[in-house]
């Protein structure tokens, strides 16, 4: 069974560089005669360089070769803005001109944070929810009010009560996380099977001890499932958030670029959005099967 694993995997592996290398091979000749003609530099007013700086770009410094301000960008071009961004992740010139690992940081830390904040709400109160059938029915109405209700919608609100944008970003983020985790965390706990729970209730064990030696451990695998779908949310919202309120952050730094009209910025700033989110889907991927126990 290892072996046959291991050879999927390879094969796996190998359709989906083989699948890459088309997708570039494709992206190369659509591009190949839309790159930028270079045309005589325009001369900028003072004024022009000025408002250039305070957008955090120095005409007088010269542009990046790489960095071409119309037509779509090569795979050449992108890697050249790739190994750029890379090599410089935290540098930090002024509001408009922060690294991208700067902005990546600012972005996990609110998504870190609202999302701490709602598992400590949700997964509570679903054990409440999972083991009282009449909490369960006075709060349903409620939670099926709430929970369709787009997270944006809610921005509006919070920059007027909390008139903090960075904290109305993390209430945004703790708003759209609570619910998948409190609903599978109320289905995980009211799923358990009833011979464990009778088991339990023969030996007299204290609710406390049912709660995370019985329940907690049969209902894990929905709750990290929960879990897992709330943070997949909430990594998209965050970038849709701060295009909104602006300052710091990934979903900021698109907007910032696409003012700019530098599309290999915004590119590449997908594609790092696109691994991020990858990446922490893999984390709760690997959580859950580590307390998924098989029958």
């Amino acid at each position: 069974m290892n072996a046959l694993t291991r050879t999927l995997g390879f094969r796996a592996g190998l359709l989906s560089m083989l699948l890459l290398g088309l997708l570039l091979g494709i992206w190369h000749l659509a591009t190949m005669g839309s790159a930028p003609v270079a045309a005589p530099a325009k001369a900028m007013t003072a004024e022009e360089i000025e408002y250039a700086k305070l957008l955090g770009k120095d005409p007088t410094a010269g542009a990046a070769p790489a960095a071409a301000k119309s037509g779509f960008p090569t795979p050449l071009q992108l890697g050249e803005v790739a190994v750029k961004h890379l090599s410089q992740p935290f540098y930090d010139n002024g509001p408009n001109d922060k690294g991208l690992g700067l902005q990546l940081a600012h972005s996990l830390g609110r998504v870190g944070l609202g999302y701490l904040l709602a598992a400590l709400v949700a997964i509570p109160l679903g054990f409440v929810i999972g083991m009282s059938p009449l909490i369960y029915r006075a709060l349903d109405p409620f939670i099926q009010v709430l929970k369709p209700i787009s997270p944006l919608a809610w921005m509006p609100l919070a920059l007027y009560t909390i008139k903090d944008s960075a904290i109305s970003g993390i209430f945004v983020i703790f708003i759209c996380s609570i619910w998948p985790m409190l609903l599978n965390t109320a289905f995980g706990v009211a799923s358990v099977r009833k011979e464990w729970l009778n088991v339990a209730r023969t030996l007299e064990v204290s609710n406390l001890r049912k709660a995370f030696e019985v329940i907690l451990p049969a209902a894990a695998p929905t709750i990290l499932t929960g879990m897992r779908i709330s943070m997949g949310i909430a990594w998209l919202v965050i970038v849709a958030a701060e295009m909104l309120v602006g300052g710091t952050g990934i979903g900021y730094f698109v907007w910032n670029e696409w003012n700019n009209l530098s599309l290999p910025n915004v590119i590449f700033a997908i594609l790092v959005i696109g691994v991020v989110g990858m990446l922490l889907d893999l984390m709760f991927a690997k959580l859950q099967k580590a307390v998924t126990y098989a029958d």
